[in-house]
């Protein structure tokens, strides 16, 4: 199916998200008049790619980062859905780039713990252009999903295996091959959040059930009551990446990137040390990136979260690589290195970094490693796992996350 858009219309800035090779991209728009000359630019809210904490491996550039301000542009440039086509032969079209003008983010697939899909045989499963997102130009400035986004000659090409069919008013709707998902968090991304319910979104902006699985022909059954405009915290899932919807005023209530370096050196100055070493244990610094641990780093035990520094005794090999005895408390678990966590955006609030998530060490406060620990990201044709929001790395163990237990100074 060929749907054919008119530019004509001034409608809102669209986030289109699609993906050559590996990559997937979004499309940014917005609806209605032009700014005003000298006008201060009016930000609608920012994207957070899950897995990143913070950064791009490479760094972030153009239009591939770990985040993206979505602000309104200087002239509306949305497109409304026109006339339909349903075509037999597959059109030769030079479509799904990501250099073309309107594509506003280019994401990659997200590997669990490994931030993104590396080499040339990694096979992506994200849509060329993923979804769009439209933003009213007017207060309150709402912002609306909508799954597949419009190429450089306004079309939208669903493949011949994507689920599509005519509504009851005469229009055709339609999903994109593996899904777009939305989940919106119970009571705001905020203290009291807890995990929402994951939906479909269609190609016009209608809210469905999930399918029997991510690719299946059969689309689930209408959400009547729910809609496709973002809040504060809602999760966009592309089958393959998870990013995070923060609106200004919910980033407003985030700690800061000054706040999580007060947390740091508050923490270090503590001078928690090794119970077994005896040696003083310091968090490093976000500057120094995640290379190898130096002597003074942290690390715990995920089992019961005694921290100590690092020991190369008390191994558990037939038990796997990682497995060690806590000294302390006799528990065996995976033993790894602590990494506060940089994102400030994935935080729920500024508390200070008391829990760690299991297995990989991120540490955050307790509210912002309870909410992820408890909400499961899609994964697959049809699962769900609880993931690290810094990293991607699936969480284990009965709660996901641990309370740290530092030992103070002796003098």
């Amino acid at each position: 199916m060929v749907l054919e858009g008119n530019p004509d219309v001034g409608s809102p800035r669209t986030l289109d998200l699609q993906h050559p090779g590996n990559k997937g991209s979004c499309i940014l728009s917005s609806p209605g008049e032009d700014a005003l000359p000298g006008e201060e630019p009016i930000k609608y809210g920012e994207l957070i790619v899950l897995g990143y904490n913070g950064c791009l491996a490479n760094g972030d550039k153009g239009r591939r980062r770990s985040r993206l301000a979505l602000s309104r542009r200087p002239h509306a440039n949305g497109v409304k859905p026109d006339v339909m086509h349903h075509i037999s032969t597959p059109l030769v079209s030079k479509i799904g780039r990501s250099t073309e003008n309107m594509i506003d983010f280019v994401v990659t697939d997200t590997s669990p713990g490994g931030g993104a899909t590396e080499g040339p045989s990694a096979q992506s499963t994200i849509s060329r252009y993923a979804c769009r997102i439209l933003c009213d130009r007017r207060p309150p400035y709402t912002a609306r999903i909508y799954a597949a986004g419009f190429d450089a000659s306004s079309n939208i090409f669903l493949g011949e295996r994507a689920a599509k069919w005519r509504t009851p008013d005469g229009l055709m709707d339609g999903l994109t091959t593996n899904g777009v998902l939305v989940m919106h968090p119970a009571g705001g991304f905020s203290e009291d959040s807890a995990p929402g319910v994951w939906r479909e979104i269609s190609v016009c902006g209608n809210v469905y059930t999930l399918r029997d699985s991510r690719s299946a022909q059969q689309r689930g059954k209408l959400v009547e009551n729910e809609s496709n405009v973002l809040q504060d915290g809602s999760l966009i899932d592309l089958c393959g990446a998870t990013l995070l919807w923060r609106t200004p005023a919910g980033l407003l209530r985030a700690p800061t990137l000054k706040q999580l370096e007060a947390q740091r050196q508050e923490a270090n100055a503590a001078r928690p040390q090794c119970p077994v070493g005896l040696s003083t244990l310091a968090f490093p610094s976000p500057a120094r990136g995640r290379t190898a641990p130096d002597k003074q780093q942290p690390w715990v035990y995920v089992r019961c979260g005694h921290v100590h520094g690092y020991h190369g005794w008390g191994c558990r090999r037939e038990r796997g690589p990682q497995e060690r005895e806590c000294p302390l408390c006799r528990l065996v678990g995976p033993y790894v290195p602590l990494w506060l966590g940089q994102e400030a955006g994935l935080c729920l609030d500024p508390g200070p970094p008391s829990h760690a998530f299991a297995p990989c060490g991120h540490v955050c406060s307790e509210k912002t490693a309870r909410y992820w620990a408890q909400t499961p990201l899609p994964h697959g044709t049809h699962a769900f796992h609880a993931a690290c929001p810094f990293c991607g790395a699936w969480l284990t163990g009965e709660h996901g996350c641990v309370r740290l237990i530092f030992q103070g100074p002796l003098d």
